[in-house]
């Protein structure tokens, strides 16, 4: 497993080579700084803490300063764990680089905060009638038992959407440019511009296509 921090940049296109474009999302990837390992026999699983923009002492509390002057390193803003993470070095510098144009990656961001939104928009229900005197367009309608007497948990209502933690899997990487530290991946990516991004390789298993370039149908 393989990672980095990113920040998000925005949105752009890309040529390809046959004249088509692509949406792409451009992301800072790192530069990171590896600022501890977690090893099985002293901490009992494997796994990289990975540090990224570097910020002022003043902005860390005691205990986060003390890991950086242990470590050696400049103190940093934000701090992430990826599991299962080997081959590295305290200190080592980690860039875009460690991934290439075709490979799949997920990312992981907050999304963006919509605020509190209703039930067609937040839980894609669709409207009631709006003839014939109908006062029931966009309400909720019935939401409890019969003879339960209260309202079950986890009943699809209005309430507050996005500004949550979200992963998109299985993203295209489309060009590296490891001089600028610059990932640009197909497609739009979870959260707002200058949003924190984890960057890490893709766990989902992509199934092969077939000849006409259609997914193989599923064997019976």
């Amino acid at each position: 497993m393989k990672g980095l921090l990113a920040r998000k940049l925005g949105m752009t296109q890309l040529f390809n080579p046959d004249g088509t474009t692509s949406a792409v999302t451009v992301l800072e990837a790192g530069p990171c700084k590896v600022l501890g390992l977690r090893t099985t026999e002293k901490d009992g699983y494997s796994a990289a803490r990975i540090a990224f923009l570097t910020v002022k002492e003043g902005k860390l509390n005691n205990p986060q300063l003390g890991e950086f002057k242990k470590a050696g390193l400049d103190p940093h803003r934000h701090v992430v764990e990826i599991r299962n993470y080997d081959g590295l070095e305290q200190g080592q510098d980690i860039t875009a680089e460690i991934f290439k144009a075709g490979e799949l990656v997920d990312v992981t961001s907050t999304s963006k905060g919509k605020g509190f939104q209703g039930l067609i928009k937040r839980h894609k229900f669709s409207r009631g009638p709006e003839s014939h005197g109908s006062m029931n367009v966009r309400q909720p309608g019935a939401i409890g038992a019969t003879d339960a007497a209260r309202v079950f948990k986890g009943v699809r209502m209005s309430g507050q959407m996005g500004n949550e933690r979200s992963t998109a899997r299985a993203y295209k990487v489309v060009r590296v440019d490891a001089d600028r530290n610059l990932l640009m991946v197909r497609g739009g990516v979870p959260g707002a511009k200058g949003a924190l991004v984890l960057v890490k390789e893709s766990t989902k298993k992509v199934k092969p296509k077939g000849p006409a370039g259609k997914p193989n149908p599923r064997k019976v």
